[in-house]
């Protein structure tokens, strides 16, 4: 039988995740599906957590490491199903999320992007994600541009969407170049051809690990330019507000890297009308001060409370 998903799950030095994540998938109400699982060149035992499951509808493949987008490209070209689910191997479903998204597809057949709401979860606390999305309810369904809805945070994740096998088709896969964001250019190129079905029912949990803003320096040159879609954004006004709050943020870490030269560049091209009062104040300030900011908030979200620029 022709699975009805086709479940994506790149794999690098998740050894201590892994086993969850797929016991979360292989638990779902909704049975028809594929799970294939790229291993690229970990170097922990990662491997050995997925071929002691048992299940036949694993499909395990390993390869040199080549990084998370040729990895998921890897996975692309096995799919057996019309209808592709990404996952992240740290990430959660909750066990009625493919069911779900099989009644969207059935209730929306021409659309071709769904999604759901995600948990974020913290060390000692879970979160809910926020959205751009006006006067949104508990479990309501909305479909919308993706741009105008991702202001706060990204209405897409790599664990959280299901499209159509023919979006890969219409716009491409994965950059291999890009080693970092390379989830962004993807969203991007969804968004300019499709509206997205979203479901604002928390059915995803990211796992959330904390990262130091004062870590080696960030390397610009291994993810997509923004400057690359300057062309889309004179028709899609809400492409240009959602690159300048990229823009804001590889500004700030610019900054952080004291790249003043990149910091300049990126402020340059932003239009200041789609920063909120937080981002314009935050532009402005030193390096020492943007640590300490981070520091607090990560503190706070940890407590149970939520704060961000991007509101």
């Amino acid at each position: 039988m022709v699975p009805f998903f086709s479940i994506i799950i790149p794999l690098y030095n998740k050894e201590h995740y892994i086993g969850n994540t797929l016991d979360h998938v292989l638990a779902q109400t909704f049975i028809n599906f594929e799970v294939i699982v790229v291993n690229d060149g970990s170097t922990d035992g990662s491997g050995l957590v997925v071929t002691s499951r048992s299940d036949d509808r694993i499909r395990y493949y390993e390869q040199n490491n080549q990084g998370v987008a040729s990895a998921r490209n890897t996975a692309i070209g096995h799919v057996r199903s019309q209808y592709i689910a990404l996952l992240d191997a740290d990430d959660l479903w909750h066990h009625t999320y493919l069911e779900r998204m099989q009644q969207l597809i059935q209730s929306y057949p021409e659309q071709q992007v769904f999604t759901a709401a995600v948990l974020l979860e913290m060390s000692s606390k879970s979160i809910p994600s926020m959205y751009s999305i006006r006067n949104l309810k508990a479990n309501d369904v909305r479909v919308v541009d993706y741009f105008e809805s991702s202001s706060i945070n990204s209405l897409l994740t790599s664990s959280s969407i299901v499209v159509h096998h023919g979006v890969f088709k219409k716009i491409g896969t994965y950059n291999p170049l890009y080693k970092s964001r390379e989830d962004t250019d993807l969203w991007i190129r969804i968004g300019l051809q499709y509206k997205v079905v979203f479901l604002n029912q928390l059915l995803v949990t990211y796992r959330y690990h904390s990262q130091s803003l004062s870590r080696l320096k960030h390397n610009f040159s291994d993810q997509p330019s923004l400057d690359s879609y300057l062309q889309h954004e004179t028709t899609h006004p809400s492409l240009k507000k959602f690159l300048d709050i990229n823009r804001f943020s590889m500004a700030i870490l610019a900054k952080l890297d004291h790249d003043q030269r990149k910091f300049e560049a990126f402020k340059a091209a932003i239009d200041y009308t789609n920063l909120n009062k937080k981002q314009r104040f935050l532009l402005q300030q030193p390096p020492l001060m943007i640590k300490f900011l981070h520091r607090f908030k990560l503190l706070v979200q940890h407590l149970g409370f939520r704060l961000s620029a991007y509101r």
